[in-house]
């Protein structure tokens, strides 16, 4: 009989909750809206997750990353307007640009990529799947769930999320809903868009549902852990959430929810509808994707921060001290304290704080999880 055994991985804490599965660690992140150029709002939350799956991943746990693509969306749709161009034409190129970014910042292909446009019959599934538990209703061939309870769910009061569902688009003045944070899980088409049958009349998915739709295709009822910006909680993750329990009856969806704070430029957040925007292209000309890197994780992932040319320069003075120190001997007792701090929390300022203290191997082992060469 044999008697050894393979040591089991360590888990991993998000916000005070465990990551730790038998098998296969799930994770979700919400990707882009393919429809201009990447910024680096964009990139801190992809780095974010791809910290968390290198650092899982090192430390022996098998993960399987999903990453979406939205390729059916108003913002996409009237952008494709106003340029003159065929919707999935736009889509596509953009798709291609916004992966090409992501290689030269060191964040691999995921390894499961649903788009919107794939996951139609999971959404319709989905509405199907509500309007059985009375969770939904139908006016015309709209299908709209009743998400009212999402607004206490994020913590919000009604003013408060009834102002954030008119900012992401959710219409609440519509007046064939029940109420105003009810959410259309299923949109009748208008005239000139794009559409798909249904057992409703033909249509297409509603922003919230195709998440909630793609990880429940990909994975199942739940998932590990759960990724995206700080500014999707509410109304994007918390009715995604929702529809997905509603439908299949079990909770929590996600067992931990990956967060990554706003970045701003000047006052505002970083946003494509605003244009206040520093792109990634950009910054890549002149600074190395390490140094981008160390400028996004060198602080708690849940932290809305300022992009300043000082706080890339300072990004970069970092990047040279660890290499420094990873050049000195030793370090070696120190490699779990380095894992230990970036498996709680995903804590990177204290994981590079003993990094640079015990040098070699200890700041070694940082570069290589955080794919900071």
């Amino acid at each position: 009989m044999d008697s050894t055994f393979e040591k089991p991985p360590r888990p991993m804490t998000i916000d005070g909750r465990t990551i730790s599965s038998v098998g296969r660690t799930r994770i979700y992140v919400c990707g882009v809206t393919p429809y201009d150029v990447t910024h680096l709002g964009h990139a801190a939350t992809y780095v974010w997750t791809d910290a968390a799956v290198r650092v899982l991943r090192a430390v022996g746990t098998t993960v399987e990353l999903a990453r979406n693509v939205t390729d059916v969306d108003e913002t996409l749709l009237a952008e494709a307007r106003r340029r003159g161009e065929r919707y999935d034409w736009l889509a596509a190129t953009q798709r291609f640009a916004f992966e090409r970014t992501m290689t030269a910042l060191g964040v691999p292909h995921p390894d499961h990529e649903p788009t919107a446009r794939r996951t139609v019959s999971q959404v319709i599934q989905l509405a199907q799947a509500l309007l059985d538990r009375d969770a939904a209703y139908r006016v015309g061939s709209t299908i709209y769930a009743r998400t009212a309870a999402t607004a206490a769910r994020a913590g919000l009061d009604e003013a408060t999320a009834l102002r954030l569902s008119e900012e992401y688009g959710d219409e609440p003045g519509d007046p064939a809903k029940q109420h105003p944070l009810d959410t259309a899980v299923w949109r009748a088409a208008n005239e000139g868009e794009p559409q798909w049958p249904s057992p409703w009349g033909g249509g297409r998915p509603g922003w919230h549902a195709q998440c909630a739709a793609m990880v429940l295709g990909t994975y199942g009822a739940s998932i590990d852990l759960h990724a995206g910006g700080a500014d999707l909680a509410f109304p994007h993750h918390a009715t995604e959430a929702h529809l997905a329990e509603a439908a299949t009856g079990v909770a929590p969806f996600a067992r931990a929810w990956l967060r990554a704070g706003v970045v701003r430029l000047g006052d505002e957040k970083m946003a494509k509808s605003t244009g206040n925007l520093v792109l990634v292209d950009d910054l890549l000309r002149q600074h190395s994707a390490a140094t981008l890197r160390m400028l996004c994780l060198n602080r708690p992932w849940r932290e809305g921060w300022t992009f300043t040319t000082d706080g890339l320069d300072a990004a970069g003075g970092q990047l040279t001290d660890l290499y420094a120190a990873a050049g000195r001997a030793g370090g070696d007792a120190a490699v779990d304290a380095v894992d230990a701090a970036l498996l709680t929390d995903l804590d990177v300022p204290r994981a590079l704080g003993i990094a640079l203290d015990a040098g070699g191997a200890a700041a070694r082992r940082l570069v290589d999880v955080l794919q900071l060469q």
